[in-house]
This record gives C-alpha cells, sequence and structure tokens, in this order.
C-alpha cells in the first residue's frame, strides 16, 4: 500500500502501523533488552532464521520504525538508523569496501565527510579519489582502478550548493560495475528521490531537514534494493561469499534485495554500534511528520533571500540553484523542479573580516555549527566546519575563503530580510 502513497502521507503515516488496542503514536522502546521464553526462539534470531529484537545495538522496534519511514519517503527496500549522518556515510561504503579498496567521490562534499573519506578511511587502508562533479565523463572515468568500489556523490554539495548530475554519476558507476551512492540530506525526499535518477544507496544526516528543529544527530543509510550485487559478485566479496563470522550466511543467497541492509547490522552494527537511542528516533519522527510542509516554506524563504542577496550590490556572489543564470540552475531544473533546500552560499565585496563583521552584526539569525533546522541560521565554513582543511584543501572541497552559509528557516521571511539588511548596513 505504502508504494501508492503520497509523500506527504508517508511522512504522516508509514513506518508505524498499529494493531488494535496499540498506541496510536509511535512509542519510545527504550530498553536494551526483550524477554524470551525459551533458548531456542532467542537462538533462531541470533541465526537470523527469524524476524524480531534482541538487543537494541542491533535492532529496536522504534529505531525500526522511523527507518522504515524513511525507507519508504526514499523509494528503497530497507533503511538502517545510524548516530549520525557522518557514521551513515561510513556504514555506507564501509559495508561494500574493507583494507585495499578503492572508492571515486565528488570533492563537493561535507568538510566533514571530506576528511573521513580522505584521512580516516585511508588510515583503515581505504583510499578513495576526489573528482569534480562538473568534470566530463572520461576523466571521471579515469579515476577508477580495478579495486573500486564505489561513486560517491551529494545531491546538493555542502557548503557550495552545487546540484550533482545524478544520471551521469549512476552511468559512469554502473559502466563500472558499482553502486552509487548519493547523500541526499539537503533536499531531502520530498524535493529530490536519487533512486529515481539511477542512485543505488541513499544516505542522509537525518540532524538536519528531517528532523527539523535541531533536538536530535543521527543519520540514515537507504537501499533501493536496485544493485545486483551478485553480477558483480567477485568485486562484492562480503556480500556474496560465506561471512565466517556469521554461521557461514552469504547475504545474497539468504536475503535477496535485503541484503546490503541486513549485512550492516548483523556484522557493521554488532561489531561497531553507531545506534540512535530510541528516544532520538522518536524526535525524528516527529520531525518527519511535518518534513512535507516544512520543506516548501524553506524553500520560499530562501528563494526570497537569494534574490534580495544578488540584487544587494554589497554581495560578491550568490549561489542558490533557484536562481536563473546560477551554474547548478538547469541540474536543479531537471532534479529538483519544486524547489532545493534552504542553504544559501554568497560572499561579501571585502576580505574575510568584512564577513565576520556581518555575521557578528546579525540578532534573529545565529552564528552555530549547524544547518538546515527550523531557526534561520549562518557560518563561515573556512572558519567554523571546515578550518581543519588547508586553503588548498577548501578549493579542491569547493569552498571559497569568503563563501558564507546561510541556512534560511521558516521564520516570517520578512523578518529574516530585515535581520540581514540591518547587518549588511553595518559592514
Amino acid at each position: 500500500m505504502e508504494k501508492s502513497l503520497k509523500p506527504a502521507t508517508l511522512c504522516v503515516q508509514a513506518g508505524w502501523k498499529p494493531k488494535n488496542g496499540d498506541p496510536r503514536v509511535l512509542p519510545i522502546i527504550q530498553s536494551t533488552t526483550f524477554k524470551y521464553d525459551n533458548t531456542e526462539e532467542m537462538a533462531d534470531l541470533f541465526d537470523l532464521k527469524k524476524e524480531g529484537y534482541f538487543y537494541t545495538r542491533l535492532q529496536n522496534p522504534t529505531n525500526d520504525a522511523v527507518a522504515s519511514k524513511i525507507a519508504a519517503l526514499e523509494g528503497g527496500v530497507g533503511a538502517v538508523l545510524t548516530s549520525s549522518g557522518q557514521a551513515a556515510n561510513f556504514y555506507a561504503l564501509f559495508n561494500i569496501c574493507e583494507a585495499g579498496d578503492h572508492f571515486v567521490t565528488s570533492n563537493e562534499i561535507y568538510g566533514g565527510t571530506y576528511n573521513l573519506f580522505g584521512v580516516t578511511l585511508k588510515k583503515l587502508g581505504i583510499e578513495c579519489t576526489f573528482v569534480s562533479p562538473e568534470a566530463s565523463e572520461d576523466e571521471i572515468n579515469a579515476a577508477f582502478r580495478p579495486n573500486t568500489k564505489a561513486l560517491f556523490g551529494e545531491t546538493i554539495s555542502n557548503p557550495g550548493c552545487k546540484v550533482l548530475d545524478i544520471e551521469k554519476f549512476a552511468r559512469i558507476a554502473h559502466q563500472h560495475g558499482v553502486p552509487l551512492i548519493v547523500d541526499n540530506t539537503f533536499p531531502t525526499p520530498i524535493n529530490c528521490r536519487p533512486f529515481e535518477w539511477g542512485a543505488d544507496i541513499v544516505t542522509h544526516s537525518t540532524t538536519k531537514y528531517m528532523d527539523g528543529h535541531a533536538t536530535q544527530v543521527g543519520g540514515c543509510v537507504v537501499d533501493s534494493g536496485n544493485f545486483d550485487w551478485e553480477a558483480h559478485a567477485d568485486k562484492f566479496l562480503g556480500l556474496t561469499t560465506p561471512d565466517e563470522s556469521y554461521h557461514g550466511i552469504v547475504y545474497t543467497q539468504r536475503f535477496g534485495k535485503m541484503a546490503y541492509c541486513t549485512k550492516l547490522v548483523s556484522q557493521l552494527m554488532r561489531d561497531l554500534g553507531s545506534i540512535p537511542a530510541p528516544q532520538n528516533s522518536f524526535l525524528l519522527n516527529l520531525g518527519l511528520e511535518t518534513l512535507h510542509l516544512r520543506v516548501p516554506r524553506h524553500c520560499q524563504n530562501a528563494q526570497r533571500v537569494a534574490e534580495f542577496l544578488q540584487a544587494d550590490p554589497r554581495v560578491a556572489w550568490v549561489h542558490y540553484s533557484g536562481l536563473p543564470g546560477d551554474e547548478a540552475y538547469e541540474l536543479a531544473q531537471k532534479y529538483l523542479p519544486n524547489g532545493s533546500c534552504g542553504v544559501i552560499a554568497f560572499g561579501l565585496k571585502g576580505d574575510r573580516q568584512t564577513a565576520v563583521k556581518f555575521m557578528d552584526s546579525l540578532r534573529l539569525v545565529a552564528i552555530v555549527t549547524h544547518v538546515a533546522d527550523a531557526r534561520t541560521c549562518v557560518l563561515h565554513p573556512a572558519s567554523h566546519t571546515h578550518r581543519q582543511m588547508s586553503d588548498e584543501q577548501l578549493r579542491e572541497a569547493g569552498v571559497a575563503p569568503d563563501l558564507i552559509r546561510l541556512s534560511v528557516g521558516i521564520e516570517d521571511c520578512d523578518d529574516i530580510l530585515a535581520d540581514i539588511r540591518q547587518a549588511l548596513d553595518k559592514i
């Protein structure tokens, strides 16, 4: 039934299906353990012969209901919640990569993800090659190696606000027999469903728009079920050969389209345990129930603010894909026809101190290390989220030293504009 339901209905109704006498609202199952009457019943769960709950590090009813809702919104076969968006990106790749492997990624990605891929995963023996998403297919193809296991990109890049050509990236990935993994945090499935354009796996920082209120940190990995792991069995041995750490199970043979998610839970969650608390999942679910209402308001407000900034002579440049003439405008018309998100990247005429003076003069808009919630906020990535990166790395990641990331909230837009105007008057 869920496949026939509209996104707005899925936001409210998907995931939790109460039976007669059950609570109408998804309950918080804040328990580490679950009771069984005999040894055999629990043994069947450990052997993956039956579905059920025995320890929250692996599965929890509250967490699973919210994961199911996100899978329905994205059009996937299954999803797994994680304790953060960073954990989601790590798990999505580590589920199919191991020491000695390689993957290719867009360089237009969040600074924390850039560091995870270029530094931390390298310490685990997994290398990556960064490519410009605007590069030709030949150039991106040249980055692939015999041991390449995935291609990665962000639907809308953080903080540069570039739009990924998902079909191009999917075509390249599939030519090399690997999945395309897309971080869909900024547009959310309300404005873009990457599976419909050929992506195979989607990740989210649910901390952002999905929560929408900055109350919980979380992430999610969603599998489309479309990638044929068996067709490339020699590349993905962790899925297509016996897992000796789990009774010799071959995930693709036992679980079919759920192989990727099942391996992620039974192997990675078992050993690494980056789970969300059920309380956090409950809060996330409350945010999801209004996602379809909030996202259009974010986009409406951001469009007005972007147009205001573009027209102000004190502003040097603006990147927002809703602006005609923006370098991402045409791709946004294709992939994001209903709007992109509430995040704008822009720079002021002057130097870095000009940006600092502007941000310090804001009253309604807060300087916070966050983005994409109900309240308008601002950040200078070169000074904050990306400060661990050198100027060369900043340029490679598409982050200009003067870039200001403005996350437009759902307040009255006239008040947002008035605050920006008075701050500009002070520079």
